[in-house]
């Protein structure tokens, strides 16, 4: 099943340290998605809340930003701490937990049981191979890295990084999403050393 640019609605942000809580932000602040960022550890959803209310209030402050368009990004941004009950309903899902391989590989085995096929699973994974990180799902097709620099409110650049088994429609979708975010893309082909033996 091909997963169109128009059907991508809902966006998942899991992890809500400060390069996922700011891939939330600069998603809500886009307009165009319904955003929920998820995060388990105690107290963490409410850091990140707070982070973002202070990145806006500067945002306004330096009248990049109007306090209404401030306060409509916020409310764009649920959370949420049941992966599993929020994963069945996105259509992205940008993984955003800290950069160790078994960490990244065990959300993607649960990110690949909870949410439905045609989901795309995405990594924020700076130097880790995406083609890996996919060899543990059952749609190694339908995932792709999605590299965004700390602060991802400020920096222009991301680089959407194409796995060995990423589809072109996977890969024309996530370039869609970026530059929706005013991103300006890169587009990175892993090499096929990268793929797992």
């Amino acid at each position: 099943m091909l997963t169109r640019m128009y059907e991508l609605k809902r966006v998942l942000v899991v992890g809500a340290g400060t390069m996922g809580s700011q891939i939330a932000l600069q998603t809500a602040l886009s307009g165009h998605y319904e955003v929920t960022l998820v995060d388990s550890a105690p107290g963490q959803l409410e850091r990140a809340r707070a982070q973002n209310r202070r990145l806006l209030g500067r945002s306004v402050e330096k009248g990049r930003l109007t306090e209404a368009a401030a306060g409509e990004a916020l409310a764009r941004i649920k959370d949420s701490n049941d992966l599993a009950s929020v994963a069945a309903s996105a259509d992205l899902v940008i993984e955003a937990v800290p950069q160790e391989m078994e960490s990244k590989m065990e959300i993607f085995i649960m990110l690949d049981k909870f949410c439905r096929p045609g989901t795309i699973l995405a990594s924020n994974a700076s130097s880790l191979s995406i083609t890996e990180i996919a060899s543990v799902t059952y749609r190694a097709q339908k995932c792709v890295g999605m590299r965004f620099v700390n602060p991802t409110y400020e920096v222009k650049g991301i680089e959407i990084v194409r796995a060995l088994e990423t589809d072109d429609d996977t890969l024309a979708a996530v370039v869609e999403v970026a530059k929706r975010m005013s991103k300006e893309v890169v587009v990175i082909k892993e090499a096929a050393s990268a793929e797992v033996a």
